[in-house]
């Protein structure tokens, strides 16, 4: 009897430490995924604070997963190698095509600190010297893109491929010569093709550079993506007209083209990317937590998540007003969802 007795009471210690030494929500371990645009050393310290707010209020512990090719972390999301990721909106969709479980949490809201002006701005840019050869009469025009030289960042990007490509779509099929166009006629380049050439930066920041070393003449990326490398010297931000120059302290891979400057001829406005989670890894209690935590004042007013604009910080969000993350739901992302139909 002592000896049962005994071992029923090494049961339960040992099974309480067990919980003690797990999450307040049951798991001890949370791995986010990170496109290759958010993957480099520059926003080590806004992954690290955004690891550290998570397991102060989960106690699970957080790795990051970075990435070089959106694909990964895509899969990763969607085969439950990770458990949480930030994704754009086209890649959300895409993973969760591949498991329903694929759940949005959160979006970095606009000014408003709601998701009324939870955008960002997808680009067309060409090297400064080439801007009249985009110009109708003294505005700016897309129908000289055809048959030149182009870059995307990768056919899962939302403002990088599905945005442009569909934008390029809608504005060509009603010129003569182009009715039939589509997006998979833009996906390669060479003779008989719409581009003359079509390269894949693997990230927002490569294919702004492939644009700046001259390897293209034309390059689709995003205004939130290469902000910490470029300022503003001329014109509205987000509109055509735009110029933008390399800042000359700006890390890798700008670093080799330092200086180097880039005008807007199309500005297009997304929705914003999601944190998402797989559901089948993360339970109910923990989803609550993580929503919690994510949507906090404390990661709101964080400088190191949301960064001041004076300030030289690398960081992944702007604060400008009452931005935040906001929670978020699957039918927010219809719009993208619709430009594949």
């Amino acid at each position: 009897m002592k000896k049962s007795l005994l071992y029923v009471l090494t049961f339960i210690l040992l099974f309480i430490a067990g919980c003690s030494s797990s999450g307040t929500a049951g798991q001890d371990s949370i791995t986010i995924a990170w496109l290759p645009n958010e993957s480099g050393t520059d926003l080590t310290d806004t992954r690290d604070e955004i690891g550290r707010m998570i397991e102060e209020k989960t106690g699970a512990e957080v790795t990051h997963q970075t990435t070089t090719d959106y694909i990964v972390a895509i899969e990763a999301i969607a085969n439950g190698n990770a458990d949480m990721a930030y994704l754009g909106a086209q890649g959300y969709i895409e993973a969760k095509n591949k498991n329903d479980q694929v759940l949005p949490l959160v979006v970095p809201s606009g000014e408003s600190g709601t998701l009324d002006d939870a955008i960002y701005y997808s680009w067309l840019a060409v090297e400064i010297e080439n801007a009249d050869e985009y110009k109708n009469g003294d505005e700016f025009a897309i129908d000289n893109i055809q048959g030149k030289r182009f870059s995307f960042v990768s056919n899962s990007s939302t403002s990088g491929f599905r945005v442009p490509s569909t934008g390029i779509v809608d504005y060509f099929s009603e010129q003569p010569g182009f009715e039939d166009v589509t997006a998979d006629d833009l996906l390669e380049g060479g003779d008989n093709h719409f581009f003359s050439d079509v390269l894949y930066g693997g990230s927002h920041q490569g294919s702004a550079v492939n644009l700046l070393s001259g390897n293209v003449d034309v390059a689709a990326f995003c205004d939130t993506c290469v902000n910490n490398y470029v300022e503003l010297i001329e014109g509205e931000e987000n509109r055509p007209g735009a110029i933008y120059k390399v800042r000359e302290d700006a890390a890798e891979p700008f670093n080799t083209v330092t200086g180097k400057e880039f005008i807007l001829i199309s500005v297009t406005p997304v929705l914003n990317a999601p944190f998402v989670i797989n559901g089948d890894n993360i339970n109910e209690e923990m989803q609550a937590e993580l929503l919690e935590v994510m949507t906090s004042d404390e990661v709101a007013n964080n400088e190191k998540i949301f960064v001041p604009e004076d300030s030289d910080f690398s960081g992944l969000f702007s604060k400008t007003a009452d931005e935040r993350l906001v929670d978020v739901e699957d039918a927010w992302f219809n719009p993208i969802r619709e430009l594949s139909n």
